[in-house]
């Protein structure tokens, strides 16, 4: 163990560097928002510069959750190569301190970092997140890049059976549709009829489509000048549904869980997107526990260059097997929890293997 002196400083060193390295690629991140947004709405006259920057600096802290764990991955390696090069790790070593002990203040920290990023500073980011798309529907009406024929879907569940409906983009927020294509299936799943319609509005329980066009399996098309199409949906819920689940706050997640579920709708995001966020303490544990495996042999063999490079590459590659198996998850190939979970195990697991062989033999 070590003392609350030397605790204190460790860990105002390794905090230090990682908010620096947090901060610096937050900030990287904003600038290519901004100018890829600015080269989007170019031809855009309500998109100023003033309204690019606000929805970039909304968005910015989403992504910012994203870079968390290669903020203490980097920031870890670099506390840890300044510490040896001012031989201040050395000195700690020669009085009887092992590395398992000036480990405690940087996974402290990671834990803590952990604990803040989901429980306050997601709520935050997904509040912000969620001000971003409301801003960019009104402006492109739909958010982000869309589906890949350019249009937003909706799905819904109601007393008509299930309705999937594509548009070409939402407007007054969340209470029209234009250029509508609605699939409606009957409470057993089996297809009843497509409808078309150049607008849709939204009315208390219902969508109203005007000038509709409706076909059904073995009929004619069937022209309606007013066609009614039941639903619990309200503009607040259309614009969520556009929103992406990093909208959603870790404390709502649940929920969102559940009323998907009923709603007869796939699940799995909000739950991997719930697991992934408590399973994050542990991923940040992995990345300190990495960047002391590689970080801290130099001391004794030398090639700092070579020992940072491995760590990078380390968690890089941690960070892609997150990602793979959280695809895995989000595909149904595995359950939620071990989606979320086992990178994060692994990784600990790893690190720690390699800190025991390379210090206790």
């Amino acid at each position: 163990m070590i003392g609350m002196t030397l605790t204190r400083y460790l860990s105002g060193r390794f905090l230090e560097q990682i908010l620096i390295v947090f901060v610096s690629i937050s900030a990287l991140s904003f600038l290519i928002d901004f100018v890829e947004t600015l080269r989007r709405t170019s031809d855009t006259p309500k998109a100023t510069a003033g309204f690019v920057a606000l929805m970039a600096f909304l968005r910015t802290p989403t992504a910012s959750e994203q870079i968390l764990p290669f903020a203490v991955l980097f920031g870890t390696m670099v506390a840890f190569i300044n510490l040896t090069r001012r031989l201040e790790l050395v000195v700690a070593r020669a009085s009887g301190v092992s590395v398992w002990g000036f480990l405690i203040p940087p996974l402290a920290i990671a834990v803590v970092l952990g604990l803040i990023s989901v429980t306050l500073y997601n709520p935050l980011a997904a509040a912000m997140k969620q001000r971003a798309d409301a801003m960019e529907i009104d402006l492109f009406g739909k958010a982000g890049a869309g589906a890949k024929d350019g249009r937003v879907w909706l799905r819904q569940r109601s007393v008509d059976g299930r309705a999937t409906i594509s548009a070409a983009r939402i407007l007054e927020r969340g209470q029209k549709l234009d250029d509508v294509v609605v699939y409606l299936d009957d409470p057993h799943g089996h297809f009843v009829e497509r409808v078309e319609a150049p607008r849709a509005r939204l009315a208390p329980g219902a969508w109203r489509l005007e000038n509709a066009r409706v076909i059904r399996p073995g009929d004619a098309p069937e022209e309606t000048a007013v066609y009614y199409l039941a639903t619990d949906l309200s503009a607040e819920d259309v614009l969520r549904d556009l929103s992406s689940v990093d909208s959603v706050a870790f404390w709502d997640l649940p929920e969102f869980r559940e009323k998907t579920g009923e709603a007869g709708l796939d699940a799995t995001p909000y739950d991997l997107r719930y697991q992934t966020l408590l399973a994050r303490p542990l991923l940040l544990i992995a990345m300190v526990l990495i960047s002391a495996a590689f970080s801290l042999r130099f001391f004794r063999f030398g090639g700092v260059g070579k020992m940072a490079a491995g760590g990078v590459v380390a968690g890089f590659v941690l960070y892609v097997a997150t990602k793979f198996v959280g695809d895995m998850g989000g595909a149904g190939l595995l359950s939620a929890p071990v989606a979320a979970w086992s990178p994060a195990l692994v990784g600990s697991l790893l690190g720690a293997l390699a800190l025991l062989h390379q210090e206790d033999g």
